[in-house]
């Protein structure tokens, strides 16, 4: 059902998108070129909304349903699904180049392209299951028969569950739809992230524990897997919806006066560190291997280095030396510069893909959310007059 074109090879049949709400995707027409399953998002998040957003308009509930109490159903269902089918998009497409690009350089050298093969086809039986998503959604399900249903409306301000004017009581259509169908879905798809992150990981792992051909001297010092630090900076749209999501439920909790704001902090470290171990961990696993590879390499280097300045210095700084004028326009003194240059390298090899700029998409991806938290201690207006205030010098 795939008609993206790839090449051959062992990368020709990497993919993380598969199971049976792929499937559906595609026979629905909801999945593009058999890679981008963003319009399956849009339908899977939008489509629940508008049965939430019909209900509470027929049951009264406007002012409640459009108030900070509930912003995070609005979140969940409008930013974070449809972000989780934007992220699984762009990483499909980068891990499938990360996988091409690691065996037509050679980083998987030819005596371990069996193994490699047999790994790719064992991913895919895995992703094109469906018992994995089965059990998530028999998971999910029964965790919503047996967990509570509060009100929707619960971190409105001054709301209490009962009745009389204004007040939804928890039974009411709007939060069941909410807390029945629209939560299940969410947590399904949550879910199912974290079995195709898992599957990941586990792909990382084993390609670790290959034959890796890695090179101390690759320019991308990371041994020639540099490529996989873009693969993981492309999962900051997943990063954003899990800080959306976290902060979306702080500014009900702060606004419904539960928590106070210095509460927020905690929050933001847990995001920071929930990020860090999920999608910056898995790259050591090739800790080891790259350890291994800038010691080896530095010792050869070494080696080779001291018998061309012994070399070199025989034959430029000996006193039964060339002719002077043989020095100018020389090779040596350019061979020993690159020389010097392959011995930096090595010893800035780093022990694990990981560069500056990966860290900066995926903090800026976590920490954007959650700026509008500032608000519920610095109000806008506030800002908005005393920037006013000291511009006219008043």
């Amino acid at each position: 059902m795939r008609t993206i074109e790839r090449s051959e090879g062992p990368r020709a049949d990497f993919s993380l998108l598969g199971g049976p709400l792929y499937r559906l995707g595609c026979r629905l027409g909801l999945v593009r070129d058999g890679t981008n399953t963003t319009s399956l998002g849009i339908a899977l998040g939008v489509g629940p909304w508008i049965v939430l957003l019909t209900l509470a308009l027929a049951e009264g509930a406007a002012p409640l349903i459009f108030s900070v109490g509930a912003i995070s159903a609005h979140v969940r269902l409008l930013v974070a699904i449809p972000l989780f089918f934007v992220c699984e998009s762009v990483i499909d497409r980068q891990c499938a180049a990360f996988v091409g690009e690691i065996v037509q350089s050679e980083v998987v050298p030819a005596s371990a392209s069996a193994a490699m093969a047999s790994l790719i086809a064992r991913i895919a039986r895995l992703r094109d299951s469906w018992l994995p998503e089965a059990g998530i959604l028999v998971a999910v399900v029964l965790l919503s028969v047996a967990a509570p249903h509060q009100n929707l409306f619960a971190y409105v301000p001054g709301h209490t569950t009962g009745s009389g004017s204004g007040v939804v009581a928890a039974d009411t259509l709007t939060s069941r739809w909410y807390w029945i169908v629209c939560i299940t879905l969410f947590r399904f798809l949550l879910l199912r992230w974290v079995w195709r992150h898992a599957l990941w990981c586990w792909f990382l792992w084993r390609v670790s524990r290959l034959g890796l051909s890695l090179l101390p001297t690759h320019p991308d010092r990371a041994g020639g897997l540099g490529y996989l630090e873009l693969v993981h900076a492309q999962y900051a749209p997943l990063v954003f919806a899990i800080s959306a999501i976290q902060s979306a439920s702080l500014a009900q909790e702060i606004a419904s006066g539960r928590i106070a704001y210095e509460a927020i902090y905690p929050g933001v470290a847990l995001v920071l560190i929930t990020v860090a171990v999920l999608f910056v961990g898995p790259l050591f696993v090739f800790t080891v291997r790259l350890w291994a590879c800038r010691s080896e390499g530095i010792r050869l280097y070494s080696v080779l280095g001291h018998r061309y300045v012994h070399a070199f210095e025989s034959k430029w700084l000996a006193a039964n030396g060339g002719p002077k004028d043989e020095l100018l326009g020389t090779a040596d003194i350019q061979s020993l510069a690159d020389l010097g240059n392959s011995v930096d390298i090595a010893h800035d090899m780093r022990l694990a893909p990981i560069s500056l700029s990966m860290l900066t998409h995926l903090a800026i991806a976590a920490l954007v959310p959650l700026l509008p938290l500032a608000l519920f201690k610095y109000p806008l207006a506030d800002l908005l007059q005393k920037f006013v205030e000291r511009l006219a010098g008043m």
